[in-house]
């Protein structure tokens, strides 16, 4: 890739909207959702995306890329000035809706998982979807609670996006 990996994104997704504990939020990301199951997946027909990595409610982790290559979460993005946030990004899913509250469960490993690539990669900031696709997208959203991961993780609050 040779792009330095120091960003984390933070998405929130529910397929379909609102409702949890299914298989078809891992399925989507595989490229694997039938789309014939519910109305609302119809929409989603032909989309090819993915994540490195899925947190469910619970808490359970879900590693669906490798952190050395490149997964397409961001979409036409911006951040620091660089555009094509998937080059030089880190995209973790929150199994939620955006401007809903999260489990501190989520908050527990997305803290965990998030020291643990500080380690292995350059991570300088951590931003939602909508930080870095702004007006196009909204997640996590207000709901997600930015001081709370900040506290958990112990990093600077340059780190974080000025909530």
């Amino acid at each position: 890739m040779g792009t330095p990996i120091d960003l984390v994104v933070v998405h929130a997704i529910s397929l379909p909207p609102g409702e949890y504990g299914s298989s078809h939020v891992l399925d989507f990301f595989t490229n694997q959702l039938a789309t014939h199951e519910h109305p609302y997946f119809q929409s989603l027909q032909g989309l090819q995306v993915s994540a490195h990595f899925f947190i469910r409610r619970q808490g359970q982790l879900w590693q669906l890329v490798s952190c050395d290559d490149r997964a397409w979460h961001a979409g036409v993005s911006r951040f620091n000035g660089q555009d094509n946030c998937n080059d030089f990004s880190i995209g973790i899913e929150l199994e939620g809706l955006d401007g809903q509250t999260f489990e501190a469960s989520q908050y527990e490993t997305l803290s965990t998982l998030c020291a643990t690539l500080a380690d292995n990669y350059p991570i300088a900031h951590i931003r939602g979807h909508e930080h870095i696709a702004a007006g196009r997208k909204q997640d996590p959203g207000p709901g997600f609670d930015w001081a709370h991961l900040q506290q958990h993780l112990g990093w600077q609050a340059s780190r974080f996006p000025n909530t």
